[in-house]
């Protein structure tokens, strides 16, 4: 599975390369391959991009763990409209507080808005209020870095132990009998989590809290509230330390454990463990509900379901907007890009970069609603 992950990103990076004149360093994307191959289906893709009065450049900021797909999504639709967009990836916590700021034309968040930033947002978007959009779907991989283990199996359970402190050797029992026949080293666990307010941590701790209460008794949040482990900033930052510590684990998007980083799969009480990868996920968002109101479509997740090849541990990024009231230099290229990626093509580019494609019958509601923004 981590080789078929690891040609299809080699894959994806080919179909998106663009000229260097038209690569935004601004995205941190130094990739500046091309080929006749790449080339004609690049521009294919791009010239279906629907740009209208698209222009400028916009600033956003936001969800970390979209970032991959944000990069891809730019490349493309910079190419066909020559908007320049600058998606820093701050994390959700910033690109809520900067978006209610008015620093940033949109902002990506792995958690829907609280009733007191969408109140918040009303100072910014005249006479409407910021909304969640539904855009990108994807499982929170459980990335471990571990000598001479390739393959492991957790739970809900133990999951929550290790990063509560409860748990702090590889070789506890409670590992040892998920992982038959897995030679398990006697080495201390280096747990990491997020040093910033995370959409990503919100929803790993949703999961915990749903399936595991009695071991991780806290509320959750954006804002990790465990005591112990380590912490780095940004899923790549604490990919990075995942990468470069034997002994350490961690949590963040599907597309960031690559390169001497395995994901663990997870025993939901399904017939099988079940692995961290998008069609997995997709199953798991499947059954997520819609529970916004007006144009809002911020949805519930089933992160309990045991439902077989249901992969529960999932993030939903939200793109963040004003439904009335954005500002008209940046509103039509808004429009066009977020009407690009909510598109079929654009859906397509989540699952070449590990992502999970939104569900059909909720991205259908996604372009109804970006149409009507104003």
């Amino acid at each position: 599975m981590k080789l078929q992950r690891k040609n299809r990103r080699v894959l994806a990076l080919g179909a998106f390369a663009v000229s260097g004149a038209l690569a935004l360093t601004a995205c941190g994307s130094d990739d500046t391959s091309s080929g006749s191959d790449s080339s004609a289906s690049s521009s294919t893709a791009a010239s279906s991009i629907k740009c209208d009065d698209a222009k400028g450049q916009l600033l956003a900021d936001g969800s970390s763990a979209q970032k991959n797909a944000i990069d891809a999504w730019v490349k493309q639709f910079t190419q066909a409209c020559g908007v320049q967009i600058n998606y820093k990836g701050s994390g959700s916590g910033a690109g809520i507080t900067a978006f209610n700021q008015g620093q940033v034309a949109f902002a990506g968040s792995d958690s829907a808005l609280k009733p007191e930033e969408v109140t918040a947002s009303k100072s910014v978007c005249t006479g409407g209020q910021a909304i969640d959009l539904p855009m990108v779907g994807g499982p929170i991989a459980v990335g471990f870095n571990v000598s001479g283990v390739d393959k492991l199996t957790l739970n809900a359970s133990v999951i929550a132990k290790i990063f509560n402190g409860k748990i702090t050797n590889w070789n506890d029992p409670a590992i040892a009998a998920l992982n038959s026949g897995v030679k398990l080293p006697d080495l201390k666990i280096q747990a990491f989590h997020r040093s910033d307010e995370s959409g990503t941590t919100d929803n790993f701790t949703k999961y915990l809290i749903a399936t595991a209460k009695s071991d991780f008794p806290y509320t959750g949040g954006k804002a990790w509230q465990a005591k112990g482990g380590q912490s780095a900033s940004g899923s790549s930052g604490v990919a990075q330390q995942v990468k470069q510590t034997n002994g350490a684990i961690g949590y963040f998007e599907l597309s960031y454990a690559k390169d001497g980083i395995n994901a663990a799969s997870l025993d939901t009480g399904a017939s099988a463990p079940v692995e961290a990868t998008v069609d997995n996920a997709t199953k798991a968002i499947g059954e997520a509900t819609v529970v916004g109101t007006g144009s809002d479509l911020a949805l519930k997740l089933n992160y309990a379901t045991k439902a077989d090849g249901a992969y529960p541990m999932v993030l939903v990024t939200y793109e963040i907007a004003c439904d009335k009231g954005n500002k008209a230099d940046t509103l039509p290229a808004t429009k066009a890009f977020l009407r690009y990626i909510a598109s079929e093509d654009g859906q397509k580019v989540l699952a070449e970069n590990d992502y999970a494609p939104i569900p059909a019958d909720i991205i259908a509601k996604v372009r109804t609603t970006i149409e009507g923004l104003s």
